[in-house]
């Protein structure tokens, strides 16, 4: 697993390698070893997948307050998303400042997302699916998200967006009095 660091302090990128023979393939999702440096003594506690089908979706951009911040480690497993990943945190050099990456089943790359970041996707083909380990439980009361298509950040979407969730396109634009989560 090569892991590397992006423009955003503490925001990485791994790489896997798909091993291939006539019998299909193999990959590595995760390793602690090699993952100890930017995961620290933190626990994944949670798994979850999503499956969207349409092209031009957008989900996100999520993330939790503390107690209940988390870091995710998402993994594209299935088809093709642009993954994204705003820095949230209060005080920060790179303070609403975002990254992305494209993602697939095939390029086997994995966005490692530190605690105080907003997350989202946009789908590139049809029925991609999502892989997410999280190192702290979902916290209803703790929810937090940013609308994907808001000015300050102007996240580049590849796609027109065509698709938000109900809650998604209902997420609050950033104003003046937000400072940023502290973590």
């Amino acid at each position: 697993m090569i892991i590397s660091p992006t423009y955003i302090n503490e925001l990485f990128v791994a790489q896997t390698t798909l091993i291939k023979d006539s019998r299909g393939s193999f990959s590595r999702l995760f390793c602690i070893k090699d993952l100890t440096k930017v995961f620290g003594e933190r626990n994944i506690v949670q798994i979850n997948q999503s499956i969207t089908t349409d092209v031009g979706a957008v989900r996100g951009m999520h993330f939790q307050y503390p107690p209940h911040s988390e870091m995710k480690l998402v993994r594209c497993i299935r088809g093709k998303v642009w993954d994204v990943a705003v820095d949230m945190r209060k005080g920060s050099p790179a303070f609403l400042k975002w990254y992305a990456e494209e993602l697939s089943g095939e390029n086997q790359k994995m966005m490692i997302i530190p605690e105080g970041f907003a997350h989202g996707f946009q789908v590139l083909e049809p029925d991609s699916q999502l892989l997410y380990l999280h190192t702290a439980f979902y916290s209803s009361s703790s929810e937090g998200g940013i609308h994907p298509m808001d000015p300050v950040i102007s996240i580049e979407w590849p796609l027109t967006v065509t698709q938000l969730s109900i809650k998604d396109e209902l997420r609050p634009m950033i104003n003046q009095e937000f400072k940023g989560i502290s973590i």
